[in-house]
């Protein structure tokens, strides 16, 4: 099986991309959140390359090994990573393929596939759904996000987290795959406060209690052929936010309810993850 790492600069950084399969097999982007890096997707990815797919699975800006962005503006979603994923697949000369997202990556995957179809054959949303019926999904939600407040007090937030050993980290994390591999990342200079300015960037108060007029967050409608996934041990993510998200889909919707994962199905569910995206990218081939 192939598999290397390289480098490419696209968009102003030099990003980390991890790159498995044969190169003319169909692509497929798989995107990350946080606290993670592209290995959040190590238990998934050969199960993809087998069935005869291959997989582009960047670390995000300032996650991993990618370079951080000079200012928390930088983390924006539609000026940073829309532009890296987009620059990353003409850097590999890669025209058109599956898109995948799961925690942060979800909304990049989901704002790709609503602006720029013609680059995406499908799209698969894990954990997160569409960002307005994330927005419109009830008090639940809003509750279950209010640690997100917590992430916008910079220094704060941060100092808390190192503390005692990342103490509070790994127990608001508890149920991650690999959290010792997530903190040795975030414990290099300047890397958590990288991944708190994805919060910091895109996410408000005031967004969370009073979603914003249509079309903020540009073209929201999805015309192409959308799966979307969610655990029935998620502690961050409601399923009405998942399941709302088929009105905004002009394309056909499928959801797959997985039980017995916490948010990280990739480490929890490697094997019932990857039949449903092999499925879901053989059927619109």
């Amino acid at each position: 099986m192939r598999a290397e790492t390289q480098r490419i600069s696209a968009n102003g950084l030099s990003h980390f991309v991890r790159d498995t399969g044969e190169i003319d097999a169909p692509a497929a982007i798989m995107l990350h959140g946080f606290p993670d890096s592209s290995a959040v997707w190590t238990k998934v990815t050969p199960l993809l390359v087998n069935a005869g797919f291959r997989v582009i699975a960047p670390d995000l800006r300032g996650f991993g090994e990618t370079d951080m962005a000079a200012s928390v503006a930088g983390y924006d979603i539609q000026n940073g990573a829309f532009k890296d994923v987009l620059a990353i697949m003409d850097a590999l000369k890669i025209e058109v393929a599956h898109i995948a997202g799961h925690d942060f990556g979800a909304p990049v995957a989901w704002m790709l596939a609503a602006q720029r179809p013609e680059r995406f054959k499908t799209l698969t949303a894990i954990s997160v759904g569409h960002t307005r019926a994330y927005l419109n999904a009830g008090w639940e939600q809003k509750w279950r996000s209010t640690y997100i407040l917590f992430h916008q007090v910079r220094g704060l937030c941060e100092a808390a987290y190192r503390a005692n050993d990342w103490a509070l980290l790994r127990r608001h994390w508890s149920r991650h795959g690999d959290i010792e591999d997530a903190i040795h990342l975030l414990s290099r200079p300047g890397r958590l406060t990288a991944g708190l300015n994805w919060y910091r960037a895109n996410i408000s108060l005031d967004r969370i209690l009073k979603p914003p007029r249509v079309g903020t967050f540009g073209e929201e409608i999805v015309r192409i052929p959308t799966l979307g996934i969610w655990s029935d041990g998620e502690a961050y993510l409601t399923e009405a936010q998942m399941m709302g998200s088929e009105d905004y889909v002009d394309a056909p919707w499928r959801y797959e309810r997985i039980e017995g994962a916490s948010h990280w199905i990739s480490y929890d569910a490697p094997d019932a993850l990857a039949r449903l995206m092999i499925s879901h990218w053989r059927e619109y081939a």
